[in-house]
């Protein structure tokens, strides 16, 4: 959700249907079964209305596209989706420390950069959930457990500072926070009413994108009531779930 983006409207505009791929990623993404024979994965999708030649289909496509990696017992994710699954995870249970009031500041100085440089560097500083105060100044309070990757200082000068701006009024500037907490709360009710397999995967998929979103700041620059742990927990929730369908399908646990 980018910066002022009004809240959803309708619950409908949240939800987009699942193709074959997207439901085998899902549930690889979310199993922690980062590799499976593709008969056991085919026990998985089954309850998601994804038939065998469309299964092989989405299977093929996805080897091509990178997505997966063909092996001797089947199918692995790839190296991408692998790094993908740890951001989702940290979205989940990010690490965080007691904020000083210090904030983080990236200050891009990299210049002769095509568009799709310039476009790569900013999905990487919004995956670190900086935010941009204006072109090229990037910045987020400093309460995230996480470094920095080395690679930012060949294109960027970062540091600490502490704005002039009062803090509160800065992050509601910076992120668009009642419509996350909004569209956080049409998704919870979403996932608590979701009784069918594909529904409830369907959901939960929204859920992730949105988890990823979160900018994750420090309680006092949060709106009352956030329902951000509500929704983490509720995902949480569903790993464990998706997980024991693994078990139970795969294994006979």
């Amino acid at each position: 959700m980018r910066r002022n983006e009004p809240a959803p409207a309708s619950d409908e505009l949240l939800l987009r249907p699942l193709s074959a791929r997207s439901v085998v990623l899902s549930l690889l993404l979310g199993s922690h079964s980062p590799e499976l024979p593709v008969k056991d994965i085919g026990r998985l999708v089954d309850g998601f209305g994804v038939g065998g030649s469309t299964l092989r289909a989405a299977l093929s496509r996805m080897v091509a596209a990178g997505d997966l990696r063909r092996t001797d017992a089947g199918y692995r994710l790839s190296d991408r989706l692998l790094e993908r699954r740890r951001r989702q995870d940290e979205s989940v249970r990010p690490r965080t420390r007691a904020w000083d009031g210090d904030w983080e500041l990236v200050v891009v100085t990299a210049t002769g950069r095509g568009p799709a440089e310039r476009a790569d560097l900013r999905a990487r500083l919004a995956d670190l959930r900086l935010a941009e105060l204006r072109e090229g100044v990037w910045l987020r309070p400093a309460n995230l457990e996480r470094p920095l990757p080395p690679a930012l200082d060949a294109v960027a000068e970062r540091c600490t500072a502490r704005p002039g701006r009062p803090p509160g009024e800065l992050a509601a500037r910076l992120w668009p926070l009642e419509a996350w907490s909004a569209t956080a709360r049409v998704l919870l009710g979403h996932v608590g009413r979701a009784a069918r397999p594909a529904d409830r995967l369907t959901a939960f998929a929204a859920v992730v994108r949105h988890l990823l979103a979160d900018p994750v700041l420090p309680p006092a620059l949060l709106p009352a009531d956030w329902p951000g742990e509500a929704l983490r927990a509720a995902y949480a929730g569903y790993r464990r779930e998706v997980t024991g369908e693994v078990r139970s399908r795969v294994y006979g646990e």
